[in-house]
């Protein structure tokens, strides 16, 4: 009997009642017949699909590398901040990375077509929008995933000190404004594009914008009661290596949307190449980590093998359509070694940062943007930097000027009693395990 997995059927079904679904004429879309139109769509919404999923995998990743006291609360945040990306990234964030030629108030640095989402009507918001690539809809909830996700990075680095509600205000914030605005520099035709620069999939304009607000973050808030005493590094476990495991290998699945559907369109060659060259690095990544903590420690570490996974497909983000499969696996493990030794040097300076999110997002995010000008001919070394210097000069700021005033304001730090006891029941009320409790009939 014929099988058919979930994806494969989607695909067939779209081939098979694609044409009757479009009524627009193949050359609305710059030659693209309405079958070719459907399939791609499809592929972007397939894509969608597989990069929401990676909010679990973030979710699930912060609780199994943070304490059980905490687990409600990380749960909570990691939920709500999809809703918040998703609803600023409509209202303005949307329009604000992608203003388009004529809504631009400093050309290539700051624009806005308006508060809002609204489909052009017709084949103009369909088969026309994109070339026949994708449609108005597609083009807004998939770009809306990434917004989401660079807010979950800050989540984190923050992580089992921060209060809700500052944390909630800032993600509503900085995803509204920031992280539209440096993407609008690259990913919107702004000036960073005007100059060449390259940055595929976000290794900066998603991972870098949400390391470096993270690195405001832990500057303001400090670290986690008894991470640091008398001048010693005391680790602070994760409460459970099979839910960081977990999440890891939902973000690995994950990325083949955030990376492969950055393609834009379901082109087989670049798709699949483009799955590979992100795959490779990812594995590569993995084998610099681990062999990196074997080395340096004498036994290899969990935690850094999933951060070096995690690294590697960072990494590669920047240049996955612009380097060969052998470039990706050196960039793949240039990553994984550089997480091992960040991660150690940020506790040395007494940055505490509970999940790796500095080492991983914004020193592997800058390591890969920087790489596609080393190992790609088409894309120079200095343009890369810098766009990488333009986006930390905007976020940064952007992220410590958010968090300061709020923390002269209300204060953006949960008490010490709080802290002790866990944000479970200090912010939420509630326990993510709560003991078992005795009941008789009497």
């Amino acid at each position: 009997m014929l099988r058919i997995g979930s994806f494969s059927f989607v695909f067939l079904l779209v081939f098979a009642v694609g044409p009757s679904l479009v009524a627009a004429d193949a050359e609305a879309g710059g030659g693209v017949s309405p079958a070719m139109f459907a399939v791609n769509n499809a592929w972007m919404l397939v894509s969608v699909f597989l990069v929401f999923v990676m909010h679990l995998g973030f979710a699930t990743l912060e609780v199994g590398l943070t304490r059980a006291k905490n687990t409600v609360n990380i749960l909570f945040k990691n939920t709500v901040i999809v809703a918040i990306g998703f609803l600023t990234y409509a209202i303005v964030g949307f329009n604000t990375m992608y203003p388009g030629a004529e809504h631009w108030f400093i050309k290539g640095v700051l624009g806005c077509s308006g508060i809002g989402v609204d489909a052009p009507a017709g084949a103009a918001g369909a088969i026309a929008y994109a070339d026949g690539a994708y449609t108005y809809w597609t083009d807004f909830i998939f770009q809306g995933m990434f917004a989401a996700t660079a807010a979950t990075i800050v989540s984190g680095a923050v992580a089992e000190r921060v209060k809700l509600g500052a944390f909630l205000i800032f993600s509503a914030i900085y995803v509204a404004f920031v992280y539209p605005i440096a993407g609008s520099w690259g990913w919107g035709k702004g000036w960073l594009d005007a100059m060449g620069f390259h940055d595929f999939a976000g290794s900066t304009f998603v991972h870098s914008v949400g390391g470096w607000g993270a690195l405001a973050g832990i500057l303001l808030l400090g670290p986690r009661l008894g991470k640091y005493v008398n001048g010693r590094i005391n680790p602070i476990r994760g409460h459970s290596m099979p839910l960081a495991t977990i999440g890891v290998f939902l973000l690995w699945m994950g990325w083949f949307g955030f990376n492969g559907g950055s393609v834009l369109s379901a082109d087989p060659e670049k798709v699949s190449f483009v799955f590979v060259t992100t795959f490779m690095a990812s594995c590569a990544g993995i084998m610099g980590a681990m062999a990196t903590t074997w080395f340096v420690h004498g036994k290899p570490d969990l935690t850094m093998v999933l951060n070096g996974c995690l690294a590697g497909l960072v990494g590669i983000t920047a240049g996955a359509d612009a380097v060969s499969v052998s470039d990706s696996m050196f960039i793949g493990l240039i990553s994984g070694v550089l997480v091992v030794f960040s991660v150690e040097f940020f506790d040395r300076i007494k940055l505490d940062d509970p999940v790796g999110a500095l080492s991983v997002h914004l020193v592997c995010g800058i390591w890969g943007t920087l790489a596609v000008g080393f190992f790609s001919d088409d894309y120079s070394v200095s343009t890369q930097l810098a766009g990488v210097a333009a986006a930390g000069a905007l976020c940064f700021p952007a992220a410590f000027a958010i968090f300061g005033i709020m923390r002269m304001a209300s204060g953006i730090r949960v008490s010490e009693e709080e802290e002790l006891r866990g944000l479970d029941i200090g912010e939420h009320g509630m326990e993510a395990y709560p003991s078992f409790q005795i009941f008789t009939t009497q």
